[in-house]
C-alpha cells in the first residue's frame, strides 16, 4: 500500500511540474507604435518654443 502512495505521489508532482512547466502565457503582440528618435517638438513645454 505504501509503495501506491508513493507512486500516486510521484505522478501527481510530475503533472504539477510539467503544468507549471507549460505555463499560460498570452502570445506577445508587436506594437504599432514607431519606436524611433523623437520629433523635435516633444520635450518642450508648449507655447514656449523658438
Amino acid at each position: 500500500m505504501s509503495s501506491l502512495r508513493k507512486a500516486l505521489f510521484a505522478l501527481a508532482l510530475g503533472l504539477l511540474a510539467l503544468a507549471g512547466l507549460a505555463g499560460c502565457t498570452s502570445p506577445q503582440q508587436d506594437s504599432s507604435i514607431p519606436w524611433s528618435r523623437p520629433a523635435d517638438w516633444e520635450g518642450r513645454i508648449p507655447g514656449m518654443g523658438n
